[in-house]
């Protein structure tokens, strides 16, 4: 790196930090302690000189003493004592929303970590920042440490992306890698999770797919240039899958993982998350415990897969610093990666056919006739079986409510719509013939 001289042509950049949780703490941290070489290489000295925080008296392994303290994080966000608010309190509104727009409203730049609040709110927040002239980084709210954001505002040039998807939430990749790994069943991998630090105590945001879902909202805007669109997502979360389901997966060559799903295509966008089968040598197959990988797919790369560690204090505050960072040498581009008022309205594509096949595992009756009424019912929409798989040790110990036994039976299908194969689904358990809600998972192909 380029030795740019003791920063002395510059005024220090002071740094208002609002939240000190895990992120925020590290990030005081960093900037305490490398102060020096930052400068070095940077050749303006960046001081951290206010925080605000619920607490004052919380042990947070850093000096804060020195520091101008601030109850309110909209007071901060306006005090004359910071050139650079970073907000790293979260949530989708209240008052992050409050303090990032207050900063931004007298241009002041802001960098968040925020994925809610850009989900939710990232338009108006880009719109007002270029009106105002503020800078908006949020490098850390999509996959921590992995320069996701900037590969895609600065990187590519005029590369057309086609298709972005990727593992993009590490609570879920952890269990989904331990139930791979081990005879262990979903709820006992997210206890360890929670026991570790990689769960939240209400895990639902991230184990339903919701966080992989805002995260993918934000990377789609960057990738197509659509106007933010996160209420336009279909997702699904990991809280049905079963060792069943990765013992099956295991044994015809894939991994199961949650990925988020974004393309282009000629009538409009396609955005999902869900868990899918993917193939065992595949990169993303590699990606595993609690790191994430986002892949591009583009006219002039072809494929860029980006991977590392996707949460946690060291990662997250590395990327918060990279905006900051930016910000101070001056860097400017627009916060969605085209002026806000370029951005397309949002098109939702239609339903097209799955590339690769469907796994589908249920419980039926063990009748005479189920399995042919079930292969029927498929016929009826055009979905060919590639081939059916009934063994005991994967059976389910199921009563039928009219006291019948059941038996799991798993189906793979040739590519089709999943449209087509719900609506089997649908029949087939108004036909009486299984029991329970059936497993469906995507297929990717090699």
């Amino acid at each position: 790196m380029q030795d740019f001289g003791d920063g002395a042509a510059l005024p220090p950049l002071r740094v208002g930090v609002a939240g000190l949780g895990n992120v925020g703490a590290t990030l005081v941290s960093i900037l305490q302690k490398d102060g020096a070489e930052l400068t070095k290489k940077l050749g303006r000295q960046l001081v951290v000189t206010a925080v605000a925080a619920r607490s004052r008296s919380r042990d947070r392994g850093i000096d804060i003493s020195g520091l101008d303290w601030f109850d309110d994080p909209v007071a901060l966000a306006k005090s004359d004592g910071i050139d650079l608010f970073v907000e790293l309190i979260g949530g989708e509104d209240g008052p992050a929303l409050a303090a990032v727009k207050a900063a931004l409203e007298i241009g002041r730049p802001v960098v968040t970590a925020n994925k809610a609040l850009l989900a939710k709110h990232g338009s108006d927040l880009a719109k007002l920042a270029e009106e105002t002239g503020a800078q908006l980084g949020f490098e850390a709210a999509v996959a921590g440490g992995i320069p996701v954001i900037k590969t895609l505002r600065e990187g590519l040039g005029s590369a057309r992306i086609a298709k972005v998807f990727g593992i993009m939430n590490g609570t879920c990749n952890y269990i989904l890698t331990r139930m791979g790994n081990e005879d262990i069943s979903f709820a006992d991998c997210l206890r360890d999770a929670q026991a570790l630090g990689y769960a939240e105590a209400d895990p639902s945001f991230d184990v339903d797919g919701h966080d992989t879902a805002h995260k993918l909202a934000i990377l789609a805007t960057l990738c197509f240039g659509y106007e933010l669109a996160p209420d336009r997502i279909r997702v699904e979360g990991i809280t049905s899958i079963t060792q069943h389901d990765i013992q099956v997966a295991a044994e015809l060559g894939y991994k199961i993982k949650l990925l988020g799903i974004a393309q282009r295509t000629d009538d409009g966008i396609e955005q999902r998350v869900h868990p899918t089968f993917v193939p065992k040598g595949s990169a993303i197959a590699g990606v595993d415990g609690v790191m994430n990988a986002i892949a591009l797919e583009t006219d002039h790369v072809h494929e860029l897969l980006l991977a590392g560690p996707g949460a946690g204090g060291p990662p997250t505050a590395s990327s918060v610093l990279s905006d900051i960072l930016d910000i101070a040498r001056g860097t400017r581009v627009p916060p969605l990666g085209v002026p806000s008022d370029e951005l397309l309205p949002y098109r939702e594509a239609a339903t097209r056919a799955h590339d690769g096949g469907y796994y589908i595992r249920l419980s039926a009756k063990d009748v005479p006739g189920a399995l042919a009424a079930i292969a029927t019912r498929m016929g009826e929409r055009g979905i060919s079986i590639d081939s059916v798989i009934q063994r005991s040790d994967l059976s389910a110990k199921a009563i039928a409510p009219d006291g019948s036994p059941t038996r799991t039976v798993v189906m793979i299908t040739q590519q089709t719509l999943e449209s087509a194969v719900r609506e089997s689904l649908a029949q087939i358990a108004a036909d009486g013939f299984i029991v329970g809600q059936p497993q469906l998972i995507r297929i990717e192909t090699p």
